[in-house]
């Protein structure tokens, strides 16, 4: 018997032409969404101490870093609001001269040809609270009286011009009213993005400080619980039933068995958000030299393509696809 191997696996490798050539998963631009956040009130962007190099923009800047992320060939853009003024309800989410719907109409004239123009559709940045929905009388999270506000909502982005709704409140049979609210009103051909497996995750923290949250408590009583892997599909299954065009899975990158299971199960197109944690866990790593940034970068971005995801939410969006191309 020879000494030496019959297979030679690492002929594959040989050079960074044949790496390329058999490479199994592909990054692209196109498939990478930024999320930005713009605040009411500002002229000039304000710093998030705990996501460097991502701010909180005025109208004036929104403008200029999505004109960027088109220029960049991003897929699209995710669009936050940060109001001056909360209330129990959020009444600013679903006012036609509130932050984010202003923001909306302003971006979709400026790139609403070049990239898709998504809004959030959840009440924590514009409740008193923090919640993702309105409260009872014992304090505690109603569903169906926020579905109402949802669909409120939605019939305002998409009046602004939103061209994807991205539902992330975890509220049950959100997708069916949103989708019939919008289909009563004519907007049959507005996206609707489900955050469908979203994790009540501790990686969501700089977020936090992103929107000003004024939330006390936590979300676990209606975001998924990190130890379930079987409630995440069965949330997406769930979603799509309802008519989600796509289904999401957050936070990535502590979760991609989720969405590689969702990927296998779901017949609509799967997201998944690498969210604020992860960023700045890499941003930091990187600042005290620790590892190389644009590499660990690309490599956190390959790593969920490969895990199932068709597109990725990711604060370095315009940055990583202006170095793939």
């Amino acid at each position: 018997m020879s000494r030496f191997p019959d297979t030679r696996l690492r002929r594959l490798r040989q050079s960074r032409a044949v790496r390329d050539l058999v490479r199994e998963t592909s990054l692209e631009p196109r498939q990478l969404v930024l999320p930005l956040f713009v605040r009411e009130g500002v002229t000039e962007p304000q710093p998030i101490g705990s996501m460097p190099g991502v701010v909180q923009h005025s109208l004036d800047s929104l403008r200029r870093a999505v004109t960027d992320a088109a220029d960049a060939g991003v897929g699209g853009v995710m669009l936050f609001g940060v109001p001056a003024v909360r209330d129990a309800i959020g009444s600013a989410a679903d006012d036609p001269d509130g932050i984010l719907n202003v923001a909306t109409a302003a971006v979709a004239s400026e790139v609403g040809d070049a990239l898709v123009v998504q809004t959030d559709l959840c009440l924590d940045e514009f409740t008193d609270h923090g919640h993702c929905g309105v409260l009872d009388g014992d304090g505690a999270v109603d569903n169906d009286a926020t579905l109402e506000r949802y669909a409120s909502m939605a019939l305002a982005q998409a009046q602004a011009g939103s061209q994807m709704l991205g539902l992330s409140g975890m509220m049950d049979g959100q997708v069916a009213v949103v989708r019939q609210a919008l289909d009563d009103e004519g907007f049959t051909d507005t996206l609707l993005l489900a955050y469908a497996a979203k994790y009540a995750s501790a990686f969501y923290g700089p977020f936090r400080e992103a929107v000003d949250s004024q939330l006390t408590g936590d979300r676990r009583t209606y975001q998924l619980d990190p130890g379930n892997r079987r409630e995440g599909v069965r949330e997406a299954l769930f979603d799509q039933d309802e008519g989600a065009d796509i289904v999401m899975v957050k936070p990535a990158m502590a979760f991609l068995d989720v969405l590689r299971e969702v990927r296998d199960s779901v017949e609509v197109p799967v997201w998944a958000y690498q969210v604020s944690g992860e960023y700045a866990m890499i941003e930091a790593a990187a600042t005290n030299g620790w590892i190389d940034r644009p590499a660990a970068v690309l490599e956190s971005l390959l790593s969920i393509r490969r895990a199932g995801a068709d597109a990725v939410l990711t604060y370095w969006a315009a940055e990583a696809a202006r170095w793939l191309r």
